[in-house]
C-alpha cells in the first residue's frame, strides 16, 4: 500500500472516528428522553436552576441580580442573585431565545433547552477536549481516542445526562475550554491565546464553584514552567489570561473580591506576581548585558527580598482579615480528617472516594491512564507538563471526595487517548505498518526509529553518558529480539481491541442507568414496567389544591421540587448554607408530635413527607435527629442519637422514633398508630403511598402576618432589596436554646470548649458505631472471601451482552463489604444482607461465592429462604451488591430475581 494512499484511508478513518465520538457524545446522554421518562429535569437541585432560568428569562438580568426570594428557606428568605453562580442560566436563556429568533422550526419551551443542555454541553466538551490533547501531544489519533474515551466514560456522565440540569454540565465545557486555549497560549501570539483563556475562565468562573480548582491548576502549571524555563511568552500568557479573567470573575456578585482576598487562590495571585518580577528581571537582562553568574545572583537576591516583602504583607494582611483563611473542607483536602458535621456526613457525595468507585467511573482508563503519563512523561514539553500536573493533582483531589470523581473524567480520557494512539502505533510499528507522521509528534529520535537515539551525542563525563551506558544493552536487546516484539505487539493489538470492545458496552450500560431520574421510577414485576410517578403527582397536587401562599414543610432534600413543581413555599431546600435552621426543621420532624405542633404551626400550613414501603424519610430520620442534636442539645442523649432507630429485625421503632412526629405522619392509619386529630389532617396520599401531605390545623395567622410584614425584617441599608426575613415571636422559646453549631476544624473560627467536646464524642460514637457487634463476623466471611468473582445472573430476553472483564472488576472485598455496610448505616437502615452470588450459575458453577451462598443459606437460624412468590419488589432493600457490580448489571439483578427463580442470589444473613 503506497505511502499516499495509506495516508487517505487513514484521514477518512480518523474524521469517521471523530464523527462518531462526537455523535456518540451527544447520544449516550439523551437515554432518560428516548425512553418512557420523557423530556424530564431530574434529581433535586436541577429543579433550583430551572426555577431561577425561568425569573431571568421572564425578568431580565437586573430583576435576577436583585431578587430576593421568600418562597425558599421561610421565613428567611434568600437572596439568590447574589448567591447563585448564574452562567447556567444565562446560557439557557440565551440559548433559548436564539432558537425561537431562527423561527418555528427551531422554536423549543425554555424547560426543553434545559432538559437538553446537559447533552449538548457534553458534544462541546468532547471537542475542548480532544483539542486540548491534540495541543499538547500534536498527535491526531491521541486527540480522536481522548474525545472517543471521554464523549462516554462514567465519570463524565454522572452530572451530564440530559435532564441533569446542573452546574457542572455547563463548566466542565468551559474548563476544558479553559485548558486548550491556556495551552494554545504557549505556543504563539500568547497574549491574544491567553485573553481567549481568560474569557473561558470566566464561563467557568460564572458557572460553578469549582473554578478555584481551574485557576490553581494553570497557576501550579505556569509556576513550575516559570522555574524550569521562564520565557517572555510564558509571561505573556499568564497575564493575560490572570488579567481577563480576574477582571471579569470578580463582576460576578457571589464571587466578588474572592479571588484577591481569599488564602485558596493566593497561589495563582502569587504566579502572577512571581512572572511580573521574573519579566521585569529578563528586561534588565537584556538592557544591562549582565554575565549568566552576575544574573542568577541579582535574581536570587530580589526574589529573596521579594518573598520577605509578601510574607511581611501575608502577615499583616490576615492579622487585619482582609485575606479569609482556607475552609475547612478545602483544608480537609491536604490533611486527614472528619468532618464532625452530621448535616455534612449524611450527605454521601461528601465522603471519600473508594479505591472501586475508580474502576466503576473509569474502567478501563485505570490502567491506560497511567501509561499515558509515562509516555507524556518520557518526552516532557511544556503543555505534555501540563497534562501530567492535570493527572496527578485530579487523582488526589479525587481521592478526598467523591463529588470531585467527576473531574476525573476528562483527564483519563486524555491520558487515556495518548496510551492507547502510542500503544497501537508502537504494536503496528513492530510489523512494518508506518502510519504517516503526525505534525509535531513529539517522537524526536525516538520516532525516527530504534536506533534514532543512538546518534545523539552524549555529554562527555556527565550523567548523560552514564544513562547512555546503561541504556546501550538494554536497547541492542530490545532489536534483536524481534519475534518476542511481533508476539508482544500482536498481543497489544488483541488486548486493545477486547478492552475496547468492553470498555464501550461498559459505558453504555452505565449510562443507561446514570439516566434515570430520581423523580420517575420504573417498577419491573415480571415481564411487565410501570412508571411511578407518585412525586410528581404529590407536587402537583399541591399546586391545584392548596392557596397559592400556602408554606410546605418537607425535608431539606425536597425543597427544590417543591419549589419548582409545586410553586410553594418552602423552610428550606437543597442547599446547606444555614446549618441552624435545617437542625430547627429536624427538630420539628423528629420531636415529640405535640411540642413539634407547637412550633410547626406557627411556620407551615402542610406537612409532606416522602414514605415509601422501604421508608425513606424514616431511613433519613437518624440522620435528621442527629442533626438537631448538634444544635438542640435535648433531643438525644448522645451525639449519634443511637436510641432514634428503627429495629431491622421487627420493623417496629424505638420508643424514642415511636414518639416522634415523623413516625406517627409516616404510619399514620397502620394498626394503632394515629396523628392527632386536633392537631393534623391527612390531606393527600399518593397511589403507591410514596408522599404523604398532612394539613397543619389551627395555624398562626399573627405569625404569617408577623413574618410578611416588612417591617420586622432585617436589612442591610436603609430602602434596600437586601431584606432578610425574621423567625415570628411565637417560636422564640425553642429560639432561645439553640447554639450555633461549631464544626471540629472549622479553622476560621474561635475554639468553644463545649462544641469542641460534643463533636469528639460524635466521631467517637461514630466508629464505635462502625465496629457495633455484628461488623466482626462479616469481617472474618469477608475476608475469606476476597478476590472472588461476583457471577451476574444471566441477561434479560433482548438486553445487550456484555464481556467479561480481564480484570474482574465485581470484587468481593472485605473493604468493600465494611463500605457497602457503612453506607448503609449512614442511611439508618442498619446492616444489610449481602448478595453473594447466583447459585445455578452457568458461567461460574464452582464459584467460592455460589459455595458460601448455599452454606449461608442452610445456615439461616431458621429465617425463611428468599424463594417461592417473592417478588423482585420484596428484595429491592433486602441486599446491596459491590458497587461496580450494581452499577455494570443494573436492573439485572432484580430481573433475575423476579423471572428465574433457580437463579435468584443466595442472601448472607448478617442479623
Amino acid at each position: 500500500m503506497s505511502q499516499d494512499l495509506l495516508s487517505a484511508v487513514l484521514a477518512i478513518l480518523r474524521i469517521n472516528v471523530l464523527l462518531l465520538a462526537l455523535a456518540s457524545a451527544y447520544y449516550i446522554r439523551l437515554f432518560a428522553v428516548q425512553t418512557n421518562f420523557g423530556r424530564v429535569i431530574h434529581e433535586f437541585d436541577p429543579w433550583f436552576h430551572y426555577r431561577a432560568t425561568e425569573y431571568l428569562a421572564a425578568n431580565g438580568a437586573a430583576s435576577f441580580f436583585r431578587w430576593y426570594d421568600r418562597q425558599v428557606w421561610y421565613p428567611l428568605g434568600r437572596p439568590v442573585g447574589t448567591t447563585i453562580y448564574p452562567g447556567m442560566q444565562f446560557v439557557a436563556v440565551w440559548i433559548w431565545r436564539f432558537l425561537n429568533f431562527l423561527g418555528p422550526a427551531w422554536e423549543m419551551t425554555l424547560h426543553d433547552v434545559c432538559v437538553f443542555i446537559p447533552a449538548w454541553f457534553g458534544v462541546a466538551s468532547t471537542a475542548f477536549l480532544g483539542l486540548l490533547t491534540f495541543e499538547c501531544t500534536r498527535s491526531v489519533d491521541a486527540a480522536i481516542c481522548a474525545a472517543f474515551i471521554v464523549a462516554i466514560i462514567p465519570a463524565n456522565l454522572v452530572r451530564s445526562v440530559a435532564g441533569g440540569f446542573d452546574n457542572e454540565c455547563v463548566a466542565i465545557t468551559f474548563m476544558n475550554a479553559t485548558f486548550y486555549f491556556w495551552c494554545r497560549a504557549l505556543r504563539g501570539r500568547s497574549a491574544v491565546w491567553g485573553a481567549i483563556a481568560g474569557l473561558a475562565y470566566f464561563g467557568m468562573v460564572a458557572s460553578w464553584g469549582g473554578y478555584v480548582f481551574v485557576i490553581n491548576i494553570v497557576g501550579l502549571h505556569a509556576g513550575c514552567l516559570s522555574l524550569w524555563r521562564f520565557s517572555t511568552k510564558l509571561h505573556r500568557a499568564y497575564t493575560a489570561l490572570f488579567l481577563v479573567g480576574t477582571g471579569l470573575a470578580v463582576q460576578i456578585p457571589v464571587v466578588g473580591w474572592t479571588p484577591l482576598r481569599s488564602l485558596e487562590q493566593a497561589g495563582p495571585l502569587l504566579v502572577f506576581l512571581l512572572l511580573q518580577v521574573l519579566e521585569g528581571l529578563s528586561i534588565w537582562r537584556r538592557r544591562s548585558k549582565l554575565r549568566e553568574e552576575d544574573f542568577r545572583r541579582l535574581r536570587f537576591q530580589v526574589l529573596l527580598g521579594a518573598g520577605a516583602a509578601l510574607a511581611l504583607l501575608a502577615s499583616v494582611l490576615l492579622k487585619l482579615g482582609y485575606v479569609t483563611p482556607l475552609s475547612s473542607r478545602v483544608r480537609g483536602l491536604f490533611v486527614k480528617h472528619r468532618t464532625g458535621n452530621p448535616l455534612v456526613d449524611s450527605v454521601a457525595e461528601h465522603q471519600a472516594t473508594s479505591p472501586r468507585a475508580y474502576w466503576q467511573y473509569l474502567h478501563h482508563m485505570c490502567s491506560m491512564s497511567p501509561l499515558g503519563i509515562v509516555v507524556s512523561a518520557a518526552s516532557l514539553t511544556e503543555v505534555k507538563a501540563f497534562l501530567v500536573l492535570y493527572g496527578a493533582v485530579t487523582y488526589y483531589f479525587s481521592s478526598k471526595m467523591n463529588r470531585l470523581v467527576m473531574l476525573l473524567g476528562p483527564m483519563a480520557g486524555a491520558l487515556g487517548g495518548v496510551g492507547v494512539a502510542w500503544a497501537v502505533r508502537w504494536a503496528l510499528r513492530q510489523f512494518g505498518v508506518e502510519a504517516p507522521s503526525e505534525e509535531g509528534d513529539g517522537k524526536g529520535d525516538a520516532g525516527k526509529g530504534e536506533a534514532g537515539a543512538q546518534n545523539r551525542p552524549a555529554d562527555k563525563g556527565g550523567w548523560r553518558e552514564i544513562l547512555e551506558e546503561v541504556k546501550r544493552p538494554l536497547r541492542e536487546a530490545y532489536q534483536e529480539s524481534i519475534l518476542q516484539r511481533k508476539a508482544t505487539a500482536g498481543l497489544v493489538l488483541l488486548m486493545v481491541l477486547v478492552c475496547g470492545v468492553e470498555f464501550i458496552g461498559y459505558c453504555w450500560t452505565v449510562a443507561e442507568r446514570l439516566s434515570h431520574p430520581s423523580i420517575i421510577k420504573k417498577q419491573r414485576s415480571g415481564d411487565k414496567e410501570t412508571i411511578v410517578d407518585d412525586y410528581r403527582e404529590a407536587y402537583w397536587w399541591l399546586r391545584d389544591h392548596t392557596p397559592q401562599d400556602a408554606r410546605v414543610m418537607a425535608w431539606w432534600d425536597y425543597g427544590y421540587q417543591i419549589n419548582g413543581l409545586a410553586n410553594r413555599t418552602t423552610l428550606a431546600d437543597g442547599n446547606t448554607w444555614n446549618h441552624e435552621h435545617i437542625a430547627l426543621l429536624g427538630w420539628c420532624l423528629t420531636g415529640p408530635e405535640e411540642d413539634s405542633y407547637e412550633v410547626i404551626r406557627h411556620l407551615a400550613d402542610f406537612v409532606l413527607i416522602w414514605g415509601s414501603p422501604g421508608g425513606d424519610d424514616v431511613a433519613k430520620s437518624p440522620h435528621m435527629a442527629r442533626i438537631a442534636n448538634s444544635v438542640f442539645g435535648d433531643l438525644c442523649a448522645e451525639p449519634m442519637c443511637r436510641a432514634f432507630h428503627l429495629d431491622r429485625e421487627t420493623k417496629r421503632p424505638s420508643e424514642t422514633m415511636k414518639s416522634s412526629l415523623l413516625w406517627k405522619l409516616h404510619a399514620h392509619g397502620e394498626e394503632d398508630v394515629q396523628v392527632n386529630p386536633n392537631l393534623f389532617e391527612e390531606a393527600y396520599t399518593s397511589q403507591r403511598g410514596l408522599v404523604r401531605i398532612f394539613k397543619v390545623l389551627n395555624v398562626s395567622e399573627e405569625s404569617r402576618r408577623w413574618v410578611e410584614d416588612p417591617r420586622n425584617r432585617k436589612c442591610d441599608a436603609p430602602g434596600s432589596w437586601h431584606c432578610q426575613g425574621r423567625y415570628p415571636p411565637g417560636i422564640h422559646e425553642i429560639l432561645a436554646k439553640q447554639k450555633a453549631f461549631q464544626q471540629l476544624e472549622d479553622f476560621n473560627a474561635a475554639r468553644d470548649a463545649k462544641a469542641e467536646e460534643y463533636q469528639k464524642a460524635y466521631m467517637s460514637e461514630a466508629e464505635q458505631h462502625v465496629d457495633a457487634p455484628g461488623w466482626s463476623s462479616l469481617n472474618r466471611k469477608a475476608s475469606k472471601l476476597s478476590a472472588t468473582d461476583l457471577a451476574p445472573p444471566p441477561p434479560r430476553p433482548g438486553a445487550p451482552e456484555l464481556g467479561r472483564s480481564l480484570t474482574s472488576p465485581c470484587m468481593l472485598t472485605e473493604e468493600g463489604v465494611r463500605e457497602a455496610a457503612r453506607a448503609a448505616q449512614m442511611q439508618g437502615v442498619g446492616l444489610p444482607a449481602l448478595v453473594l452470588g447466583t447459585v445455578s450459575s452457568a458461567d461460574f458453577p464452582q464459584s467460592a461465592l455460589v459455595a458460601a451462598g448455599r452454606q449461608a443459606t442452610e445456615n439461616r437460624q431458621g429465617r425463611p429462604a428468599l424463594t417461592g412468590n417473592a417478588t423482585s419488589d420484596r428484595f429491592a432493600g433486602d441486599f446491596v451488591v459491590p458497587m461496580t457490580c450494581n452499577q455494570m448489571y443494573g436492573s439485572r439483578w432484580k430481573t433475575a430475581l423476579a423471572e428465574k427463580p433457580e437463579d435468584r442470589p443466595q442472601l448472607l444473613s448478617l442479623r
